[in-house]
């Protein structure tokens, strides 16, 4: 009978404990525990993360797991009338920080970079659906270049030097398929999507993103839909397994994460490889219209507040190992 030596070129190493740090299809017997066991891919969880100071929906959010900036959103139980706020946050990895406010009243927005260098894209402050864009330095929030088309609803990816604003909601009825690259000084108008949308999730830079999943206002349903932007125009993708609108997205282009809803209410979260979308672990607060943000891609990522009508003060951070070790078993 061929054994695993005459398979595999050598044997199996016989140890007291465990390695390490096994690489992928590392095999050993554990002399100590008598079990024969491997190294697989790793599996990602979420766990809770300290609270959020003050919770809101259809925030926007920057950064990373270890470094995450929060701002704008709407707070349900809050006055004024809608609770739309101008509060921002910073989060160092263990705990929220209050921030200085931003100087426009918003919710409904788009946000992209770091936590020391992030926009907040249009966005909107009852009965308005605004243009004006701001910088954060870090420290404050500064007024710069408005956009060309005024939305609320939408998302975009990038810097605060090179970015792009996706389509979202506009004044008139049925939503809208603009889209436009922001250079560090001003908006231009680009190639539009193939269709409009509202409430996606964006993932990705300027010049390789995600439109994921969202609302089509058209046939009024959500869509499991992905567009890829190369930096000129978009192309389909593959699609989500969970169509959806009010989800947080991060990573890059060809690893990217989706996770919650709106609507659905659900709590689940999807990878991209590049190619498909692959379910994972759930969440375990469900809310709507939550904030993101992202380490590295699909292994290190953060979700943060969110809710509508009822705001979420929790924190969750996914970690996804490189390996995970396993008992080989013959059933």
């Amino acid at each position: 009978m061929t054994d695993y030596k005459g398979i595999k070129g050598f044997t199996i190493q016989n140890v007291s404990s465990d390695p390490a740090n096994p690489i992928v299809g590392q095999i050993w017997y554990n002399s100590t525990s008598g079990t024969l066991k491997a190294a697989v891919p790793g599996v990602g969880t979420w766990a809770s993360g300290n609270d959020v100071n003050i919770g809101r929906g259809q925030v926007a959010g920057a950064g990373t797991q270890t470094a995450a900036l929060l701002f704008g959103g709407i707070n349900y139980t809050a006055a004024p009338p809608g609770g739309q706020c101008t509060f921002s946050e910073t989060y160092d990895g263990t705990c929220w920080t209050e921030g200085n406010d931003m100087n426009e009243t918003r919710y409904g927005h788009g946000g992209c970079g770091v936590a020391t260098a992030a926009l907040a894209i249009t966005g909107y402050d009852p009965p308005v659906r605004l243009t004006e864009c701001e910088a954060y330095n870090g420290t404050s929030w500064t007024e710069t270049g408005d956009v060309n088309v005024a939305r609320s609803d939408t998302t975009a990816a990038g810097t605060t030097t090179a970015a792009v604003l996706m389509p979202g909601n506009i004044p008139t009825p049925g939503g809208s398929d603009a889209t436009e690259t922001w250079n560090g000084t001003s908006w231009s108008v680009a190639t539009a999507a193939p269709a409009n949308r509202v409430s996606q999730a964006g993932v990705g830079t300027s010049t390789a993103a995600l439109c994921v999943s969202g609302y089509t206002p058209g046939p009024g349903s959500v869509t499991a839909s992905v567009l890829k932007w190369n930096g000129s125009a978009w192309t389909e993708t593959g699609d989500v397994n969970t169509a959806r609108r009010g989800m947080a997205g991060s990573g890059i282009s060809t690893l990217g994460m989706i996770f919650n809803a709106y609507s659905p209410a659900v709590t689940y979260t999807e990878q991209f490889n590049g190619t498909s979308w692959s379910e994972v672990a759930d969440m375990a607060d469900q809310r709507g219209f939550l904030g993101g943000a992202t380490a590295s891609p699909n292994t290190a990522s953060l979700g943060f507040t969110g809710g509508d009508p009822t705001r979420s003060l929790s924190t969750e951070e996914w970690n996804e190992p490189d390996t995970t070790t396993v008992t080989v078993t013959t059933s």
